[in-house]
Formats: structure tokens, sequence, C-alpha cells
């Protein structure tokens, strides 16, 4: 087990935002309900912020914006709303939006707030998020992604609905809260000064803003109230943004948190988890755990290799109860990271940087902090966009750390050198200066924002991002050659929530007659690894798979894969099943074959909500049936940007960059080496990977993409 050396640091506010979820009132639970009120009631007077409800209130009345700084527990994200909602800013029907970076922390936070407003969830408080929306005509407190607000402004440029939009945790900087923050300037802008009391435009408009003046004519509305909270004491920079904008500070409470590092490096961060795990549960006093990981991949390793261990625990030690937290985890299962553990256990909880700040999770005494997280990065030169694992920041490590310090002292056993910590950076790059702004240009487009290198980002991404990403959506098709939106091709693939590849593939592949099976692509490309090997059954696993495997590649193995397990929640049905025992048969299913019931459980979600926005466009959803050549040609016409061709060493040249590449070994034609192949995805470890291979005819690149392979040899 890792040795750590003891050092005490500052810890963080406690106040729990999200303690465990009753199941609803009942006749027989009248008295627990009873209860259960009056304990929210003490709780919501408890939060820090509490004692500023009047303060924070009157401020938002004489602020059009207003920077919100509190600590993780402080209680901003649950109650500011609600503040608001008493406060009378949802008279004449408007909404208070409250935005997150992250869906868990919607779906949560909304469930939470519903509950303490005694009302049922999708009533006056509501969530929407990708591919899932509880909301309705009467909901005045709506939690949602930033993402999903940004798909709004493509509808309604002016958000008229809204009141007061809050835009949390913006410290993370997403990529879509960098473009959120850059859109609500502008709509505050338009709302504030061009609007006069009988919805006239000024005389005098600010033609930057032209796109959102048009939807102004002829209406009566409101300033749009906007509140930014952070978590970070470091608000100057969204104050400069917006003006010099107000900053109000919640102080928190605070407990303390010791902070303990390894004595020598660990080479195997995963397996000092584990070990690290067993310590804690052996040798410290009650309280839960929580351990950052970096995806769910790590969560589910984990997960089983904490199950092998617990099997050996001495007869008279407590049990341990395991709960993932991860985004793409459905969110009943999400619900469980906020229970208490059974009695008699205790409670680990493995998560993803989505426990950092998004959501509170109650119990835990104990972290774990390997000082790892999964980002993005972006080679604008080459056009190449990955996913790393990179060390954390110092500020994500404090946040970690101050987890352990919610409602009493905790610890956190940092597993790398307390010199490590010192090396660190002191906070994470902007997202928008390391992705691929594909997606962002695309929106903006789509909402009328012709001059992208002119629009007002919190922090400019670099010209060579834009102008790549420009000339990528000229390629797709999206837009034209003068970088106007096309019609209607970049119409469309603006109105689907996907990657623009993602999006192209779907409306191309209307033209090929195979929509069917790229809906089934992309919903499981959407989702994290199907297949999963455990190490103990290497060999059962790869058999399994091998039933699904096709020698043209991944892309018709994981159509393979949804349609065998479409046809066992058939039989189930032809058989009178009930709904929960056909979703037993399938899990039970996915066990026999080694597929991972969590990822399909959410790819089935994706495709039947992508499949409502493609008919939605009027697309047919038609298949090739087995006609694998048609659909192979569909890949290469959607993604010949991702085209590789084999080399005489036995490595592949990506054709769009020129970069080296190396198939990556979970691909089903690892063995076979293909003279040409489109992937999907980069991934760079020891070296550059191209993941998700299809076998494809190189003679079709230039067939299918003449407008970048036409001049090629």
């Amino acid at each position: 087990m890792p040795a750590v050396a003891s050092f005490r640091a500052r810890a963080s506010a406690p106040a729990p935002e999200m303690p465990s979820f009753s199941s609803g009132a009942s006749p027989q639970k009248q008295q627990h309900n009873a209860r259960r009120k009056q304990l929210i009631r003490q709780q919501r007077k408890s939060l820090p912020i509490a004692s500023v409800e009047k303060r924070l209130v009157d401020e938002v009345r004489k602020n059009d914006t207003l920077i919100v700084v509190g600590e993780t527990g402080s209680g901003k994200t649950t109650q500011l709303p609600q503040f608001l909602y008493d406060g009378g800013f949802c008279q004449d029907g408007k909404v208070i939006g409250i935005t997150q970076p992250r869906r868990v922390a919607a779906v949560t936070v909304a469930k939470r707030v519903a509950e303490e407003c005694n009302d049922q969830l999708g009533r006056k408080v509501g969530y929407s998020i990708r591919f899932d929306d509880s909301t309705s005509n009467a909901t005045r407190i709506k939690y949602m992604t930033d993402g999903l607000l940004l798909r709004e402004a493509l509808l309604d440029p002016l958000l008229s609905k809204y009141s007061v939009i809050v835009v949390d945790e913006a410290h993370e900087r997403t990529v879509h809260t960098d473009v959120l923050l850059g859109l609500l300037k502008k709509v505050q802008h338009s709302r504030c000064l061009h609007a006069n009391k009988n919805g006239k435009i000024s005389d005098r408009p600010d033609h930057s803003q032209s796109s959102t003046l048009k939807a102004c004519q002829g209406i009566k509305i409101a300033p749009l109230k906007l509140i930014i909270m952070s978590a970070s004491l470091d608000a100057k920079c969204f104050s400069d943004y917006f003006g010099g904008a107000k900053a109000v500070h919640i102080q928190g409470r605070q407990y303390p948190v010791d902070t303990l590092y390894t004595y020598q490096p660990e080479s195997d961060y995963l397996d000092a988890t584990l070990v690290t795990i067993f310590q804690i549960h052996l040798e410290e006093g009650p309280g839960d755990i929580l351990a950052f990981l970096t995806g769910q991949e790590e969560i589910e390793s984990l997960e089983r290799l904490i199950q092998e261990r617990a099997r050996q625990l001495p007869a008279d030690s407590s049990k341990i109860w395991i709960t993932p937290i991860y985004s793409s985890l459905p969110s009943e299962q999400q619900m469980n990271a906020f229970k208490p553990a059974p009695s008699g256990a205790r409670k680990v909880v493995l998560a993803t940087n989505i426990a950092e700040t998004s959501v509170t999770i109650p119990g835990i005494k104990y972290v774990i902090d390997p000082g790892m997280v999964k980002a993005r990065a972006y080679n604008p030169v080459t056009g190449m966009e990955s996913l790393i694992i990179i060390p954390v920041s110092k500020a994500q490590a404090l946040q970690r750390s101050g987890r352990a310090g919610r409602e009493g002292p905790g610890k956190c056993f940092r597993l790398f050198q307390e010199c490590e910590f010192d090396k660190l950076a002191e906070s994470t790059i902007p997202e928008i200066k390391r992705c691929n702004l594909a997606n962002v240009v695309l929106q903006l487009k789509a909402l009328g924002i012709d001059d992208i290198i002119g629009f007002d980002f919190m922090e400019k991404p670099s010209r060579t991002s834009i102008l790549k990403s420009l000339e990528q959506l000229i390629l797709l098709g999206a837009l034209t050659d003068d970088y106007k939106l096309s019609d209607p091709v970049g119409k469309q693939m603006a109105r689907l929530p996907l990657d623009p590849m993602y999006s192209k593939a779907l409306i191309v592949s209307n033209e090929f007659k195979c929509l069917e099976e790229m809906l089934i692509v992309v919903s499981m490309l959407s989702v994290e690894s199907i297949f999963f090997t455990p190490r103990e059954k290497l060999e059962e696993a790869r058999a399994a798979r091998k039933s699904f495997e096709s020698s043209e590649g991944d892309h018709i193995t994981l159509v393979n894969v949804y349609r065998a397990a479409a046809e066992c929640l058939e039989k189930s049905k032809n058989a009178n099943a009930k709904e929960k025992t056909m979703e037993k048969a399938l899990n039970r299913w996915c066990f026999e074959n080694f597929i991972n019931y969590r990822s399909l459980r959410h790819a089935r979600d994706v495709h039947s909500q992508i499949q409502g926005h493609v008919q939605q466009m009027g697309l047919n959803l038609s298949s090739c049936g087995d006609d694998m050549v048609q659909f192979r040609r569909c890949l290469t016409a959607a993604f010949f940007l991702n085209a590789a061709m084999r080399q005489p060493d036995g490595s592949f040249r990506a054709l769009a960059t020129g970069q080296s590449v190396q198939m990556h070994p979970s691909s089903v034609l690892f063995r076979t080496k293909p003279d040409c192949v489109i992937f999907n995805e980069l991934v760079r470890t020891t070296q550059n990977y191209v993941k998700n291979l299809t076998r494809i005819d190189p003679l079709w690149l230039a067939e299918l993409a003449p407008q970048y392979y036409a001049t090629e040899d």
C-alpha cells in the first residue's frame, strides 16, 4: 500500500446541498414525510447562503449582471433560484434558467430543488439536458446544460421567456460556457438597449447586434438579468468581461482537512487507488470514501477489482458499497451516490471530475486523488483532436481535497508526492483553447453570427483554430465558400445535437438509404465503450465478442451488437414480458456476452432521441439491410477527413494530416492490416492510435469526396 506523509491544509465549506432523496409521499409514510420536510427546512436554514438571501435578491434587482462567488456546498446552486422565485422574478410566466456544465448536475440539483419546493419534478422545477427533458409549461425554475441553452437560442435568439439566466460553475470554463457567456452578453445588450417601452428598436442600432435585433421588432421585452456563479475566488476575469460587474462573496463554514502525500511516485495510480481504499476501510474511522478517476472505463475496472478484493475481507469487517458517478451513467443510477450506505456498510464513490464542484455528495470524509484528469487536446495545425490523461491543476486538486471537509474534519490522500503538487499549473486552460471549434462555429453561424473571429469571446481562441474549423465545415458542406451557413445541409447539421461530422453522417446516410444503420453507429459512438474485458475472463470475453465481429470493421460490429440486443428485447416482448423483466433479460444477455449494459442502455436512449430529430427533419428511416458495401461507402462519404492509408512498414498515415498512426489493439481489424480505413477517434498515449475503424476501398475517397481528394494521386 502507498506510504503517506501528513500535511494539513485549510478545508472548504460544509453544508450538503444534496442529501438522499425520498421516494415520494404515501399514506403509510405521512409521518416520515413530515419529518423529512422539517429536516429539509432545517438544512436550508443552515446553509451559508441563507443568511444573505435578502441582500442577494436586492443586488440582482439593482444589477443586470452579478458575479456570485461561493464555495461548493454554500447552497448557491439550489437556493438562489428559489430566492429569486420568491422575490417575484417569475411574474408574467417568466422562467429562471440555471445552466450547468454537466448533465448529472442539472438532473440531481433539479430533483433536490423540486423536493425542497414540495412539488413533483417537471412542474414548478424541471430540467432539460441533451436526450432528456423533464419540464412543462408550468416550469418556472429550469436547470439545463449550457449546451442546451445555446440550442434554445437557435429558436429564440432573445431567450425571451427568461427573466434571469444563472450560469453556474462558470469557473470550469467549458467551451459551451465560454460561448454562452459571449452570447448572453449580446442578448443582454439587445434586450436592454434596443427595446423601448413600445418594443421598438432605437434609431441608432449597433449593427454588430443586427442578427439579434431582427428578433426584437415589435416585441416588448424586459432586460435580461444575468448571474455568473463560481466556486473560484478569482472573480476578476468575469467582472472585467462584463464591464466591471459587481461581485458578491458568500462565506462558507470550514472544517479542517488533512492532506497526505505518497513518499514515492506511484507507477499505477489505479492500483494505488485500490490499495488506498482498503487501507482507509481497515484502518480509518467511519465515513464514506470519494475516489477520483478519469473516466467510465477506469471506474468500471476499479469497481470490479474492489468487488474481488472485498470478498477477501475478514468476516467481522464492515461491507463496502460501491456507487459510480459519471456523466453518461443513467440518472437513476447516479442517484445512488447521494443515498446513505446500507447499515453496516461504507460507501465508496468512484467519480470523474464531475464530483469536484458540480455536485455535493453527502457523507464523504475521505478523498483519494490520483491527480489525473481526462482532457481534450487539439492541434490546430494538424486539425487533430484527442482525449488525453493529464495532471490536474492546483485549483482542481484543492477542489478535490475540499470535498472531504463538507460535513466535518476529513482526510485527502493524494497519490503523488508533495513536490509534484508544487509543479502543477495554477488553473486549467479554458477548453475553448484546446478543442476543435467546428461545433462552436456551426452553432454561432446558425445564430446569425457571421464574424467568428470578431466574436467577443471571454478568451479568444487562436485564429488558426477558427480558420481550421471554418475550413472543415466547408469541406463537410455545412458552409458555403463565402462562409455562410449552407441550405439545407448546414441548417440541418446545426439542428442536430451532435458533433458536425456525426450530423453530416446522418444526413448523407439518407442519400445512401442506410439511415437506420448510421443512427445505430452514431448512438453507439456517443457513449463509452460498449465492450468490457475483465482480466480474469479475457478469453471468454474475446470469444463472446467474435460472435458480433465483422471482418469489415468496428462500425458494422457495433451495428451487429445493437441488432442482437434489439432481438433479445423483441423475444422478451413476444413472450409478453413486462418492461422490468425485459430489462432484466437484456442485462443478463449483456453479462453473458461481455457487453457493457450501462453503455448499451445509454446508446438506446440516444438512439431514441436522435431518431426523433431526424424524423422531424423529414429524413427517411431507410435500411440497407445486409448490403454493408453501401454502408461502408456511406461511412467514407461522411468521415473522409478521417482516412488513413497503410504504409510499407505496417503503420498508417492519416491522409488529412500526414501523421503516422497505429490501429488501436481494440479494433477488430487490428490483426488484418487493411490497405485503407476510416476512423472516428485519435487517441494519444505512448503513440498515436486510431480507433473505431472500417475497411474501405481507397478509390472511394476521390469518388465520394471529390472536394478534398479529387487532386490526390
